[in-house]
């Protein structure tokens, strides 16, 4: 398929039961997922967060990722469309029963997995159904993130590169992280001690309310491999979605005491690692 014309993004919810959402448009007469398009310059999975909260009036987080779905759309002339899904798990009472019907969505309901299939109108949800089974049990994302675009070594007159600051570009990517990682319902934050880590960060804390923790354990002058994998272990055995941020030379001793494979990330780039009773069920790449 071409690159497509139309980029959307959505998510397979649930809760316990085992039951999902779904939703009834009258347009189409169809029932189907949650899911929109994105605004300009949206990311992916706050679009995802979104569409579900304007479409059935739930605020979700995000867990592992599902098959994108190709398909063509429109009448007469037909447009490619690619859409991207998520698993997610509702934040708050899941209650649907005072959703007010509008043109867009006119009901909303919870089904039950086993009867869901029946009820799903378009093959390709189904299919979507049947991949999201393999992943409904609950894990936990820590998020491994690059720090953003820093000042180069060069232009730098301090003393000690720990001081080094984000540059122009990175003071707008620490902003930009922040819906991406209340997407995932980060709750705690692990810095490396550099400026240019914990200030990357930093935005995100103030709107979450959550304190910053920094550590020259995963500062580039201190990491050890030692050292990074008992951090490491210590975020893989907890249930509390997580950020950790630090520098490019640390970023392969956090691949290694997670068992993934190296990942090259850019500058505010992030890898979100989704794990469950200390082994890794999914990993998935995202730049801003």
């Amino acid at each position: 398929m071409e690159e497509p014309e139309i980029i959307a993004a959505g998510a397979v919810v649930s809760r316990k039961g085992p039951q999902v959402l779904l939703i009834h448009r009258p347009k189409y007469d169809d029932w189907s997922f949650p899911k929109g398009k994105l605004d300009p310059g949206e990311h992916l999975v706050a679009c995802a967060v979104r569409e579900v909260a304007e479409e059935t009036g739930l605020d979700v987080r995000l867990g592992p990722p599902l098959a994108h779905l190709d398909y063509n759309v429109g009448n007469g002339t037909l447009k490619s469309k690619r859409v991207h899904y998520w698993a997610g798990r509702v934040v708050g009472d899941p209650d649907v029963s005072g959703y007010v019907p509008n043109a867009e969505v006119d009901d909303v309901r919870w089904v039950d997995l086993d009867k869901a299939r029946q009820q799903l109108t378009q093959q390709h949800d189904k299919d979507l159904l049947d991949a999201f089974a393999d992943v409904r049990r609950r894990s936990t994302p820590l998020v491994v993130l690059r720090h953003a675009s820093a000042l180069s070594r060069k232009d730098f007159t301090g003393d000690d590169d720990r001081d080094r600051p984000l540059d122009e570009q990175g003071t707008v990517e620490s902003h930009h992280l922040v819906p991406l990682l209340a997407a995932y319902g980060v709750r705690r934050i692990l810095s490396s001690s550099s400026r240019r880590c914990w200030t990357t960060v930093a935005p995100y804390a103030h709107v979450a309310g959550i304190d910053l923790k920094v550590t020259h354990t995963l500062a580039e002058e201190d990491a050890t491999a030692g050292g990074v994998g008992a951090v490491v272990q210590d975020l893989l055995t907890d249930r509390t979605p997580t950020v950790l941020c630090s520098h490019r030379p640390v970023l392969p001793m956090v691949w290694d005491a997670l068992g993934v494979p190296g990942t090259k990330l850019e500058p505010g780039e992030m890898l979100v690692v989704h794990h469950r009773r200390g082994a890794v069920v999914a990993v998935e790449q995202h730049a801003l």
